[in-house]
Parts: structure tokens; sequence; C-alpha cells
């Protein structure tokens, strides 16, 4: 059983780590910004400033909680004695950051003996910095979120994401084609945690997507949840890489059964 102070404890650690990093991002962005590497295709790129930031991450975290476990996007991944194991993405949208286009973000959660506790939601661009600690509810700075109130499908702003693999891409977008007809439109924002952000703002209905890692996932689906949203993945079974999904209960209810229908959990 987790203490409330040490939820406290890592919540602050966590704002302290992402507001870091989003300003190394924002105000260190060099005017000639390439790609370092890449990851699951020649499109799935990192970037030098990716590199940076999870180093300055993992450094804030190795000195405020030296015990901890750590799994991070960039090759971070040690086991910790304490119990909490932190999982980072420093740079979620790493394609709309090398393009110059604002929604990108800085995720960081806390886990701990594998339920997620804590979670901190970074996005410079916007100003904004979202945060939930299990139990407390999902918050952006001093506002309480809540998710959008109930409304029909058909009345459904929904986000979803695309893989950069060809093949995968190419199966949601067939997914995609058939959900696009019921409900109101489709957003595609380029960021997972950002988006998961915008459903527990209700700036969206719902999201899915295929093929999502920890770190995209971990902090933005505590935020959602505790602004009132369901996630899942496939009907009965919790959000993963093979599908997830997060959106107002009613928008829930109607969508999983659809995305199940249509495929959306393979490719």
């Amino acid at each position: 059983m987790i203490s409330e102070e040490l939820k406290t404890e890592l919540l602050a650690v966590g704002l302290e780590a992402a507001r870091r990093a989003g300003e190394l991002l924002r105000d260190g962005r060099p005017a000639d910004l390439g790609v370092a590497a890449t990851k699951s295709s020649p499109i799935d790129v990192v970037t030098e400033m990716d590199i940076a930031a999870e180093k300055l991450i993992t450094g804030i975290l190795a000195e405020r909680r030296p015990e901890d476990g750590l799994l991070g996007e960039e090759g971070s991944d040690t086991a910790g004695t304490s119990g909490v194991r932190w999982i980072i993405d420093p740079l979620d949208g790493t394609v709309n950051y090398l393009y110059g286009l604002p929604t990108w973000g800085v995720s960081i959660a806390a886990e701990y003996l594998g339920q997620t506790v804590a979670g901190v939601v970074a996005a410079p661009m916007r100003g904004e910095t979202y945060h939930a600690v299990l139990g407390r509810g999902a918050w952006l700075g001093e506002l309480r979120l809540a998710c959008r109130a109930a409304a029909p499908l058909d009345q459904a702003l929904i986000g979803t994401g695309f893989a950069y693999v060809q093949t995968r891409k190419a199966h949601q977008a067939d997914v995609a084609q058939r959900i696009i007809p019921v409900v109101r439109d489709i957003r595609r924002g380029g960021s997972a945690a950002v988006d998961l952000c915008d459903v527990a703002a209700g700036r969206l209905d719902g999201y899915w997507e295929r093929g999502l890692n920890p770190w995209d996932l971990a902090a933005g689906e505590l935020i959602a949840r505790e602004a009132g949203a369901l996630t899942g993945g496939r009907p009965g079974e919790p959000a993963s890489g093979e599908l997830a999904l997060a959106a107002t209960p009613a928008v829930f209810a109607s969508l999983q059964p659809l995305l199940d229908e249509a495929g959306a959990w393979h490719d």
C-alpha cells in the first residue's frame, strides 16, 4: 500500500523533471536540428534533443530517487529496489518537434509495484502542464479537469495516431475509414501523451491508437482516468500496445466494440 506522502513526493519529482526537460526542449532547440537515429523505421526518428532531455530527466531522478527503477524511450532501463519505477518519454511527438509543430510533450509517470500512481505531461509550446495522482483527480495547473459530458458517438470528436511502419499504417488507415463516418470527425495530433490529456481536458471525446509503448501511455492514461474517462484495450482488457482507448464513458461504450470489430488491434 503506497502512502499519500510518497505519492506527493513522486508527483513533485515528476513535475520538476518535466518542467526542466520541457524548458530545455523549448529553449534549446537548435535551428539546424537533425535526426540522430531512427527506431522502428526510417521515418520514426530520434533527435539529439530527445537524448539530451532523457539524460536530464534521468539525472534528476538519480539524484532525487536513487533507489527507483527506470524505463525510458531512449534506452534507459534499470531495476530498482524501492518498488517505484519511473516511465519516461522525454519527447513525445518527435516528428512534430523536428518540423517545428507545437504539439509535443514530456511524459513522466511513476509506478509503485506495477500500478501507475503519479503522472505528468508537460506541453511547453502550449504553456501547459497536466498532472494526476491516483485517487486525487487530474489537473491542468490549478484547474481540475473533467472529460466532456456524455454525447452520442455521431457527435464525438475522436483523436487517433498512425504507426511509422508502412504496413501497419495502411491497416490503421482502413480502420479509420470505418470510424470516420460514424463520428463527428477525427483528429491526428502526433503526440499520444498530449492526445490523452486532451481527452482529460474535454478537447477530445475519445482517442485510440495501436502500437503505443509504455512510455507513450503511462502518464496520459492516468490523467485521462482521473478526469473521469474510461481507458482500456480490447473488450475486457487493459490499454496496451495492442490497442489503447481513452474516452468519455458513453463514447467508450460505443467506440470500443467498433474498434474491436474493425480489427484495430492487429496489423
